[in-house]
């Protein structure tokens, strides 16, 4: 007779939540499929699923999703990495440099080689000389910028036609499409058959004009995922994160791996770099990087220091900012609608887990959202008053009552919310509210909105995601040689 362990039945208990989650996932993914789809069809709004918007949504999503990365592996050792947005723009100063040289690879190692020596120098600071993180971060930032304005004095100061802000032109690199089945797709997608020419044009956008740089980067997702969860190299690099005392009392050089992990989190955010002029654009430009390093720290906590939830983050972005790209004037009321159709099921989700508790209490948790709805409709009554006066200080007063209003009763709300622990219900509810009324008012999209809506959806994200995070236990907090003895 077999023995089976109490941690082998602990293993094995978990494991039908895991799949059961992934099934949920999937799920998610077809009906959110399903439904853009469906509001491609009503709206008009091809390019939700064009191949087009496909691929223009990866190469936009790639060089965040390797800032993202690269935080994953240097905040699972413990060390915070807000630098990542300085050793993007190292990657692609240097990466610039040498693939106008000698081409678009070397370019890339390059560029990974520039973002890992700034790794190493964050690594140095907040390791060996216990610097506050998010110093050391800030100060690799601001030295990258100094460095890349005189770097590219030096690189691209004497060369015609062009300056120090600018490179020559970079070449891209190798780029394959799928003979046959591109074609196919396309004319698939042509003929704009419900759903099935959405598929054809997802599938399209993947295979078609696409860089074999771009296949590498989405290869390090998973390659990711495995070394640090299915490797001893990996398991101990996450033991740093969460407990290095620990680690070290059991032999782990706590120092070293620390290291590793910024420096290869410098050269993946460098890898970003070099993506960026040598697949986005066609070389380097000042401020490209348009804090990409910064959203894509966002997408890694949305991800909740995940590999794959760290992706998606990415995508969301890299899609939203597609479609302002090519412009929303048909896409962006389609996914108002979309968010606000995902708003309503999420609210009414949480009704019903609120009134399945058995603490009692359904009516009371519902007193937050109604002082906030009662606090929009007062701040909806000054803005109108405000307008049919329009009479300098009549309109002031009557508008600055309505915002008065909404924060006493918000700030209120917010109180009563706290101490009745409603958790998500408010916040889904007023939401869904707002959103509704917008859909149904028929009030134009703002042009400034197109503009800014891949942050806007990025803000909004993660508002909504970080109600379940959990960051490494020891993230950001200083270690010195020799606690675990």
């Amino acid at each position: 007779m077999t023995l089976v362990s109490q941690p082998d039945l602990q293993l094995r208990a978990a494991a039908p939540p895991r799949r059961s989650s992934a099934r949920r996932l999937l799920v998610l993914i077809v009906l959110g499929f399903v439904a853009l789809s469906l509001l491609r069809f009503t709206f008009d709004a091809g390019d939700l699923t064009s191949s087009g918007a496909v691929r223009a949504a990866l190469v936009l999503a790639i060089p965040i999703g390797l800032a993202g990365l690269g935080g994953l592996w240097s905040e699972r050792a413990g060390i915070v990495n807000i630098g990542l947005e300085g050793m993007l723009i190292a990657g692609t100063i240097f990466g610039a440099w040498a693939g106008y040289q000698w081409g678009p690879w070397v370019g890339v190692l390059v560029g990974m080689a520039g973002g890992a020596v700034f790794g190493l120098v964050h690594a140095i600071a907040t390791v060996s000389f216990a610097v506050d993180h998010i110093v050391s971060g800030v100060a690799i930032n601001i030295l990258a910028v100094g460095v890349g304005g005189v770097m590219g004095q030096v690189f691209f100061g004497d060369i015609p036609g062009v300056s120090q802000r600018q490179s020559p032109r970079v070449p891209d690199a190798a780029t394959f499409s799928i003979p046959g089945v591109s074609d196919a797709l396309r004319a698939v997608e042509d003929k704009g058959i419900l759903i099935l020419s959405d598929l054809a044009g997802v599938l399209g956008g993947l295979v078609t004009g696409t860089s074999v740089l771009t296949v590498l980067a989405v290869l390090l997702v998973p390659a990711s995922y495995l070394v640090l969860w299915r490797t001893s190299f990996g398991l101990r690099l996450r033991s740093c994160g969460e407990n290095p005392a620990a680690a070290e009392s059991l032999g782990v050089n706590v120092y070293l791996t620390k290291y590793v992990a910024v420096i290869v989190s410098g050269g993946l955010a460098g890898l970003g770099g070099a993506y960026l002029v040598t697949v986005a654009s066609e070389g380097y430009l000042e401020g490209q990087t348009g804090g990409r390093g910064f959203i894509g720290l966002a997408a890694m906590i949305f991800g909740n220091w995940r590999p794959g939830g760290l992706a998606g983050g990415a995508l969301l972005f890299g899609y939203a900012d597609a479609l302002r790209l090519r412009g929303g004037a048909q896409a962006v009321p389609a996914l108002l609608v979309f968010v606000t159709v995902g708003m309503v099921l999420l609210a009414g989700r949480e009704l019903v887990r609120s009134a399945r508790r058995r603490d009692g209490g359904f009516l009371a948790r519902l007193a937050p959202s109604g002082l906030w709805i009662a606090g929009l409709l007062l701040f909806g009554l000054g803005l109108g008053l405000g307008v049919a006066m329009f009479d300098g200080w009549g309109t002031v007063a009557a508008v600055g009552l309505g915002i008065v209003g909404l924060l006493a009763l918000g700030a209120i709300g917010i109180r009563l919310n706290r101490a009745i622990k409603g958790g998500n219900l408010t916040l889904y509810i007023v939401s869904s509210v707002v959103l509704i009324v917008w859909s149904a008012s028929g009030v134009g999209i703002p042009g400034q909105f197109v503009t800014y809506m891949a942050y806007i959806v990025t803000l909004l994200v993660l508002a909504f995601a970080t109600q379940r995070l959990r960051m490494p236990a020891a993230d950001g907090l200083p270690y010195r040689k020799g606690q675990g003895t």
